[in-house]
């Protein structure tokens, strides 16, 4: 049964938000009793927060698809609905967040980092606060806007200061366990290791966690094994450590033909492992074969420049010595990171000619194209069935600026207009006669500008009879006889 996983498709969606309510006070001896229709609640955030006790994405393999809660819609009497419950999603330290295509979002190290992966729709507002001097009693109310959904890509890369790498069996679990306290699973024959174990090793003054990567094997950088599933495990590490076995069975295989594979591994790999400190430790020197061997290569080893460290796990040999000897390249490298410093508020205020939105013609569709948040929110928020609703909308566009642009790009009317993209989009046909004013409505939930004749309608209809014509008389001309 699996029990460790580290990386992860996850499905998220955070809620809707609630609709607004359109109400009139009603109440005895009060006919004009006003709107009092409530605004809709927020929906709730999808939101990933790193937690010290979780150390695998397992939970999310089994269930990826996770979801906020919804806001309440609005109800008469002023009384705005529930906001949605933010769902919080723990991931261990070390978790990167990434969207579909490898781009990284987030980098979450540390206990208490959070990163927001969907956030929720505003609630839509009641015809209350939609109520004006020109528009006393609206008949209408705004939609909820729906909450963010889209797939990330959660990836576990270990936070550990010591990566111990070599091939299978080489002792690198039976060397962390007596180094620390971890209990992990030791046995003689490959691959005993499925997972990273990790563990915390107390030098001096000097508190450092150490890790084991699992299966590296010539090709692991390329799939092979199961190198390439946790080398990322070894990325963030100060120091690397091959451990080589001397007492190997296998005849084929030497300490140092293995430590050029593990070495072309890494470099294939790339990560900047390249460059990270090293320490070769030479292990089993208890069996008579394994000492012999150890002083055989280790003149070889110190030649290329390692620092070689000749230890047994079993008789516990040489383990105090390793351990000061990474406390201190551990302690170099904690003292050169850069002081971590609070995070700063960054406010950038828009450009004095930035609109907000943006009118591209579109000549494959034909059509103005609108994009932008405020337009595409607003779209989203109008009940298009009731045209007090879409008055409302004509109204909100005119003011921000819309119809000047797209007369500036060469709309006439009659022309199709589209807000949003290409997948969900609002289109209409564009009047630039039409007049913007709460004073032109009647009736609660009436606007006497959708009753206007519209000649654009019609001059669409020709020239749609006219291209029809046309192709008949083609095909008449050219058919065969």
């Amino acid at each position: 049964m699996t029990t460790f996983v580290d990386r992860v498709e996850l499905h998220v969606a955070a809620g809707n938000g609630g609709h607004g309510c359109a109400s009139v006070h009603r109440e005895k001896f009060k006919p004009l009793g006003g709107p009092d229709g409530g605004n809709g609640g927020r929906g709730g955030d999808v939101i990933l927060v790193v937690e010290q006790a979780v150390t695998t994405l397992l939970d999310y393999h089994h269930h990826p698809h996770r979801k906020a809660t919804n806001g309440k819609p609005g109800e008469g009497g002023n009384r705005s609905g529930k906001d949605g419950q933010d769902l919080v999603l723990p991931v261990p330290d070390g978790t990167v967040v990434m969207d579909k295509d490898g781009n990284v979002l987030a980098d979450l190290v540390g206990q208490g980092t959070t990163y927001v992966a969907a956030e929720g729709g505003r609630g839509g507002l009641g015809n209350a606060a939609l109520s004006s001097a020109r528009r006393k009693a609206p008949g209408f109310a705004l939609l909820g806007v729906p909450g963010d959904a889209g797939d990330v890509v959660l990836e576990l890369k270990t936070v550990a200061d010591v990566a111990l790498v070599g091939y299978p069996s080489a002792g690198k679990s039976s060397l962390i366990s007596v180094l620390s306290a971890a209990k992990p699973k030791i046995a003689d024959y490959p691959f005993t290791t499925l997972v990273p174990n990790l563990g915390v090793v107390t030098a001096g003054q000097t508190v450092y966690t150490i890790a084991d990567v699992p299966g590296l094997i010539p090709g692991a950088s390329q799939g092979r094994g199961l190198g390439l599933e946790f080398l990322r495990h070894v990325e963030r590490c100060s120091v690397l450590v091959h451990v080589l076995d001397t007492a190997t069975l296998e005849s084929d295989r030497d300490p140092v033909s293995d430590l050029d594979v593990i070495e072309e591994e890494l470099r294939l790999y790339g990560g900047g492992l390249e460059k990270r400190p090293r320490l070769v430790v030479l292990n089993k020197v208890d069996i008579p074969d394994g000492q012999d061997l150890a002083e055989m290569i280790r003149p070889e080893l110190e030649e290329r420049g390692y620092k070689v460290f000749e230890v047994s796990a079993v008789a516990r040999t040489g383990l105090k010595e390793l351990s000061f000897a990474l406390a201190e390249i551990v302690s170099k490298a904690r003292a050169r990171r850069p002081k971590q410093e609070a995070t700063r508020i960054v406010i950038r205020p828009k450009a004095v000619d930035d609109s907000g939105f943006t009118v591209v013609y579109d000549e494959v569709e034909d059509v103005y194209r609108v994009r932008g948040e405020k337009p595409e929110r607003w779209v989203r928020q109008t009940d298009f069935n009731n045209d007090e609703a879409v008055g409302y909308l004509a109204d909100r566009l005119n003011r921000l600026g819309v119809e000047d642009a797209l007369v500036k790009a060469g709309a006439r009317g009659g022309d199709g207009v589209a807000i949003g993209s290409e997948e969900n989009a609002v289109v209409f046909d564009w009047e630039p006669t039409m007049q913007a004013g709460a004073e032109m409505l009647g009736r609660r939930g009436e606007d006497h500008r959708m009753e206007a004749p519209r000649p654009a309608t019609q001059r669409r209809r020709e020239k749609e009879a006219r291209r029809g014509d046309s192709a008949q008389q083609e095909y008449d001309e050219f058919r065969p006889f």
